[in-house]
């Protein structure tokens, strides 16, 4: 059982982290997330709940740790934070020059292409991280998605209050994807390459008569491609980015099949 309460007070005194107890408790939400035990944000109904506490024990965990030379093989790393280990018996799939440090959990059935992923990450079952992808601290990435090469997925542990990146179960995330500031991606959502979405980004559904404006989620099983949009400025009218709904992936058992239908009906590249 972890004391809540001992981060909650070390969160606002950082004299309390050289108490042993209060390092024992941070060390002990540290195993619990690279466990798959504990998650900074975890579904609660049709929302998730983000628990910020666990996001502060991230952070304290830092400066209890010291720099130190760490070698695998012929590589040589310098840092605060072992690299995470036993990935056989973990069933996990880690092609050279695949990282992820200590504190995220990799469930049984991830295939990590040379990626990269943080500490406070959870990424579920049967999920692909592809070449030069990036899961950023505290990030969920649910089961049976696909992270394609180069998408930046950001990290989120200051401002504590702020919910980390979100994407749910068969989701698809095309090349160069960039998504950041707690964006969410709801289940099945196919989004093509290139598409950027922050906390602030218009998400706008097109498909019907009038535009339907979205903040920062992205409905179930949306196809999505990036856009743009006229913004007056005091020097002229000018095009900023935007993420356009398109159409709906369809529903099917062969999420397969229905992910190369949806890239067929709407041309999306990713």
């Amino acid at each position: 059982m972890i004391d809540k309460q001992l981060i909650e007070a070390a969160w606002e005194n950082r004299e309390l982290l050289k108490n042993s107890q209060t390092v024992k408790a941070v060390e002990k939400v540290i195993e619990e997330l690279d466990k798959g035990r504990l998650r900074v944000a975890e579904p609660d109904g049709n929302d998730w709940k983000v628990n910020d506490w666990v996001k502060k024990a991230v952070i304290l965990y830092f400066p209890l740790q010291n720099m130190e030379t760490i070698e695998v093989g012929p590589l040589e790393f310098h840092d605060k934070i072992k690299l995470k280990s036993g990935y056989a018996g973990l069933g996990v799939r880690v092609v050279p020059h695949a990282v992820a440090r200590y504190g995220s959990f990799i469930n049984r059935g991830v295939v990590m292409m040379p990626s990269y992923v943080n500490i406070g990450a959870n990424v579920d079952s049967g999920t692909m991280v592809d070449t030069w992808a990036t899961v950023g601290s505290c990030a969920q990435v649910g089961k049976n998605v696909h992270l394609s090469g180069g998408v930046g997925i950001g990290g989120v542990l200051e401002p504590v209050q702020a919910a980390p990146v979100i994407i749910e179960d068969d989701a698809f995330i095309g090349s160069r994807c960039i998504l950041v500031e707690g964006v969410r991606i709801g289940k099945e959502a196919v989004l093509g390459a290139n598409v950027t979405l922050t906390a602030s980004s218009k998400i706008i559904d097109v498909t019907g008569n009038e535009p339907k404006i979205y903040n920062g989620i992205v409905p179930p099983r949306s196809v999505v491609i990036p856009g743009s949009y006229p913004k007056e400025f005091p020097a002229g009218t000018y095009n900023v980015p935007c993420a356009l709904i398109i159409g709906t992936r369809k529903e099917s058992t062969n999420k397969k099949t229905s992910l190369n239908d949806a890239l067929r009906d709407h041309n999306v590249s990713v």
